[in-house]
């Protein structure tokens, strides 16, 4: 029961990131976005991950539950990508327009 009301911890909150993900791909830009965030929330997961390999749990019990830390992981890890790559184009913009 604890492997499922976990999955849907991570599900909850794992919910926002596709709207963030096309919220930073539509805007082209980091307005709204906190690096500091993201990266906390990653190593959050990373940390989620390593939880569950440290107590030895077996991927095949848990396999789930790995899946939606990775799935997860990967969806925070896009949007840092996004963040660092709309900060160089608004920094571009911002010189050719000085």
């Amino acid at each position: 029961m604890s492997k499922l009301l976990e999955v849907g911890m991570l599900l909850c909150f794992g919910f926002s990131w596709p709207f963030n993900l096309a919220k930073s791909i539509r805007t082209r830009s980091t307005k709204g976005k906190s690096l500091v965030f993201l990266w906390a929330v990653d190593i959050g997961y990373l940390l989620g991950i390593a939880s569950k390999l440290a107590a030895h749990a077996p991927w095949g019990e848990y396999y789930y539950v790995y899946l939606v830390y990775i799935l997860n992981t990967l969806m925070v890890t896009a949007d840092m990508c996004l963040y660092y790559v709309n900060r160089a184009r608004e920094r571009k913009a911002a010189q050719a327009a000085a």
